[in-house]
C-alpha cells in the first residue's frame, strides 16, 4: 500500500484491497475478534486497530509484500523466540504475503495484550 488509507472503518480499509488481500485481512480480523470479542474496532494511525478499555491492543496493515502486525514492544519481546523466521522490530512484525500467516502466534500475541491491558 503506497498511500495512507483514508478509511474510517475496518470494513472500508479492507475494501481498499484486491480480494486475495481482503481474505488475509479478514482472517486477521477474525482471529482478533475470536480472542477478544469485546474489543472495539477502530482506525488509528491509518490502520485497523482493536482497542480494549480505552487502550490499543494491536494494529495491522497490508503492505506491498507483507502484513504489518503491531502488537506493542512488550508483545514482541514476549514472543521474540517465535518470531525468528520473520522481520521484526521493537513494536512490529512483518508477515510475508507469500507465506501462510502464523494465526496461532498472532492469537497468542493478542491474548498477551489483553492480559496486559486488563491488569493495568
Amino acid at each position: 500500500m503506497a498511500n495512507r488509507s483514508k478509511a474510517s472503518s475496518i470494513d472500508e480499509y479492507i475494501a481498499e484491497f484486491p480480494s486475495d488481500i481482503q481474505k488475509v485481512l479478514q482472517k486477521i480480523r477474525s482471529v482478533i475478534k475470536e480472542a477478544v470479542p469485546d474489543a472495539i474496532e477502530t482506525i488509528s494511525y491509518a490502520m485497523p486497530t482493536f482497542d480494549l478499555n480505552g487502550k490499543h491492543l494491536v494494529h495491522f496493515a497490508a503492505h506491498a509484500k507483507h502484513i504489518g502486525f503491531y502488537p506493542t514492544p512488550s508483545a514482541i519481546e514476549q514472543f521474540r523466540s517465535e518470531l525468528g523466521p520473520y522481520k521484526f522490530s521493537k513494536g512490529a512484525v512483518q508477515f510475508p504475503l507469500d507465506q501462510l500467516l502464523p494465526l496461532a502466534l498472532m492469537r497468542k500475541m493478542v491474548e498477551f495484550r489483553v492480559h496486559e491491558v486488563r491488569k493495568s
